[in-house]
């Protein structure tokens, strides 16, 4: 079996993605892997020249991205326990192009993420991140869902 040096999880901190770290984190211990943790903060609709009172872009950007930290901080505190071969990372962006880009980045062996299984309308509106990560990865992606 191919050794997994680089294990990329990527989270949108949901309960989808806390069972499918469960699989990451296995898999991370078994093979002595180095784990990605990432989350992509989605770019915000950009309200500029629109009357929004009493809203500062920068300082939401800034107020978002420290959330995402604490999440972040909350979410390895809870769920890493004693692994430590871990990193993580918090971008900006579209998610399925930033997992993508830091997977290629990082020359991962394997990707692992949730899905919420989407379908009919919200499928159509929305797409789904897991599905253009798979259609678009260059690495092999495991994709999990809830039982």
């Amino acid at each position: 079996m191919k050794q997994l040096d680089k294990i990329l999880f990527a989270t949108d901190f949901s309960e989808n993605s806390a069972h499918a770290f469960e699989y990451a984190l296995t898999l991370a211990k078994k093979f002595d892997s180095r784990l990605i943790i990432i989350h992509v903060i989605n770019e915000p609709v950009d309200l500029r020249g629109f009357y929004v009172p009493h809203v500062s872009f920068e300082s939401l950007e800034k107020e978002i991205e420290e959330g995402a930290e604490k999440m972040m901080q909350k979410f390895c505190n809870a769920a890493i326990g004693d692994f430590s071969n871990y990193e993580t990372a918090i971008v900006a962006g579209i998610p399925y192009e930033e997992i993508l880009k830091k997977a290629a980045d990082e020359k991962v062996s394997l990707l692992v993420m949730g899905t919420q299984g989407r379908s009919g309308i919200d499928h159509l509106l929305f797409g789904s991140t897991a599905e253009r990560v798979v259609r678009k990865a260059t690495c092999p992606v495991m994709t999990v869902r809830l039982p």
